[in-house]
């Protein structure tokens, strides 16, 4: 009984914080590895890719966070991501969740804390989220961007850190 009341206590009061990462796009084959990496160097903000990380206040989910994104099934297909920057064109997407044991050191911003039981906001709006990958109308961006709103009810949570994070083009 005291245990539901200090996780109601919890999830009212928000306490979940919320971040939001940017990665360099990964392959593993060539030529999309030799790519991403000088794109990569470049740092250029639009080249990057985005995730929400919820970090919850409750035990045992001290030790972990979870990290949500989305991208296309395929993120070495060069052809196909370059097929789907044409207007009109998408390629299939994925919904990705997972776990990691600390923040990436880099690229990481507290954006704010959760509104509510931040793990089932999330859920919720995945099962929202369509899953057609279109390059910058439908994609890690814009998923991040709706995801931080539903978390901690801030908009263009990405416009944000651009101009706050001026050497990130």
């Amino acid at each position: 009984m005291a245990l539901a009341s200090i996780q109601s206590m919890v999830n009212i009061s928000g306490r979940d914080k919320v971040y939001v990462a940017a990665l360099p796009f990964q392959a593993k084959t060539e030529p999309a590895h030799s790519v991403t990496l000088a794109l990569h160097k470049l740092h250029l903000w639009d080249l990057q890719h985005f995730l929400v990380i919820i970090k919850t206040s409750l035990p045992p989910s001290n030790s972990q966070a979870s990290v949500f994104d989305f991208q296309p099934e395929d993120p070495e297909d060069v052809f196909a991501l370059a097929l789907a920057a044409l207007p009109g064109r998408s390629v299939p997407g994925t919904l990705l969740r997972r776990t990691m044991k600390r923040l990436p050191k880099q690229r990481c911003w507290f954006v704010g804390s959760s509104k509510g039981d931040s793990l089932d906001i999330a859920l919720k709006f995945n099962d929202t989220w369509g899953t057609d990958w279109k390059m910058g109308i439908h994609d890690c961006r814009i998923y991040a961007n709706g995801l931080v709103e539903c978390l901690t009810g801030e908009k263009r949570v990405l416009e944000r850190l651009r101009r706050r994070t001026p050497w990130l083009l």
